[in-house]
């Protein structure tokens, strides 16, 4: 199965940054901290008693002086009802249950999803305080007292929160379907793409940023192959919520990427590669993601003779990490090369699952040592003994050296573009594990 994603509702200030801070920093091996999403500590990946989970804090949204409370919390519960398989209800132990508290789990409630009722600032171990009994009056079930501070009781959350999932071996999925994230930007063009695919009106499509409200899945077949599309629009625009409309759309993205095979980052052809789309794209390379930068809105856009040519190296500027990924040119609108991806799809998810035999990637590695000799330090010349694929989706290579420290970036890039030129391996990340010889794996 895919991870469980837990998200941290409750009003302002009970303490959700800090239980999100003390689940990722202390009590939970951290698994993936992505640069310039969780800055504001909204979303990270952990681990807890050997699964691994999404972990979402809605803390970040806090009213401003001239919005409703009510109305911001309603939104952090929507954003949590959107995405959360289990959600982590938290309330004040020191506040007693306040009127707030009721409304939000009210809302909870509507959801029918799993909700653990978490009574924090419950700072000295043993007999809690009467005020926690209140919290039965909102007829959740069971609090649990903890101390996001102190990190007391957070073992019991998380054990309650993965009480509701399925956390036995994956059930077996159709090897023949490709799983296909259409990700990007709020109105970047995804519904309309996924509608021009199927060609019916699946998908609500209009000018507003954030129609879509869930992230839909849609299975499709041509030619033969089977296909399941996922559609990430952002959230539906409310009130005077803004800066958090794209930043939730971003977690959203991500977490459908989590899920994929193949994902297909939307640049809009009029605005050109942004923050936002390097942020969701990196986090497919991090990934390991077979990937295609897609151009929508290309019909929009004044031809000239090297508007395409310029607009490439403008991807190239914008994702410098992603020059493996093969671009598409397309517009949903006329359906302009919208073909074009099923082909490209199939590629790069064979090239993303692509193995190559030990004996063919030391010829390579003898040919490569032998045209660019491995750089030395104070006299040391690095030497690189074997290397083998470990692993494929993204196909990963262990090197076996003399010294992991004269293994340098730049060398290792080298042998990266060596492996590149014989076999292709376009759409798709490659890894490298260094290793001394003798070395155990951890």
């Amino acid at each position: 199965m895919s991870k469980p994603v837990f998200a941290i509702v409750g009003r302002p200030n009970v303490g959700k940054s800090t239980l999100f801070n003390k689940l990722i920093g202390q009590r939970i091996s951290i698994v993936e901290d992505t640069p310039g999403v969780t800055r504001d500590r909204i979303f990270a990946e952990g681990e807890w008693s050997g699964h691994k989970f999404t972990l979402i804090d809605t803390g970040g949204i806090e009213p401003k002086k001239d919005d409703v409370i009510l109305t911001q919390m309603k939104y952090q519960a929507d954003l949590a009802i959107d995405m959360a398989d289990v959600i982590i209800f938290m309330v004040n132990i020191q506040d007693g249950l306040t009127a707030s508290d009721r409304a939000v789990a009210d809302m909870l409630q509507k959801s029918k999803k799993p909700i653990v009722l978490v009574c924090n600032k419950s700072d000295r171990p043993g007999d809690v305080p009467m005020e926690f009994y209140e919290f039965y009056n909102l007829g959740i079930g069971d609090p649990i007292a903890i101390s996001s501070t102190h990190g007391l009781g957070v073992g019991d959350l998380l054990d309650k929160a993965f009480s509701y999932v399925d956390t036995s071996s994956a059930e077996e999925e159709e090897d023949d379907i490709i799983k296909v994230a259409v990700i990007g930007k709020p109105n970047v063009g995804k519904s309309s793409l996924i509608n021009r695919i199927l060609g019916e009106e699946r998908v609500i499509v209009s000018n507003i940023a954030g129609t879509t409200r869930d992230a839909i899945d849609t299975y499709y077949e041509k030619d033969g192959q089977k296909y399941l599309f996922v559609d990430t629009a952002g959230m539906r625009k409310k009130g005077k919520i803004d800066e958090n409309i794209e930043r939730y759309s971003v977690i959203r993205s991500l977490a459908a990427v989590d899920r994929c095979d193949v994902v297909l980052t939307l640049v809009d052809a009029t605005e050109g590669v942004t923050e936002q789309d390097s942020k969701i794209a990196g986090y497919a390379h991090n990934e390991g993601k077979a990937s295609i930068i897609v151009v929508n809105k290309w019909d929009a856009v004044e031809k000239e003779t090297n508007t395409m040519k310029n607009f490439k190296n403008d991807i190239l500027n914008g994702l410098p990490f992603m020059q493996y990924a093969p671009s598409e040119f397309i517009s949903a609108k006329t359906g302009a090369r919208v073909d074009k991806l099923f082909e490209l799809i199939k590629y790069v998810h064979m090239q993303n699952s692509m193995r190559i035999s030990t004996g063919v990637l030391n010829d390579i590695l003898n040919d490569a040592t032998a045209k660019v000799q491995p750089p030395s330090d104070k006299g040391k010349r690095l030497k690189i003994y074997y290397i083998t694929q470990a692993s494929t989706c993204p196909p990963t290579f262990i090197l076996f050296v003399n010294s992991k420290e004269l293994a340098h970036f730049s060398y290792i890039r080298y042998l990266e573009n060596q492996i590149r030129e014989t076999f292709g391996l376009t759409g798709t990340p490659i890894r490298f594990i260094v290793r001394e010889r003798g070395e155990k794996d951890d």
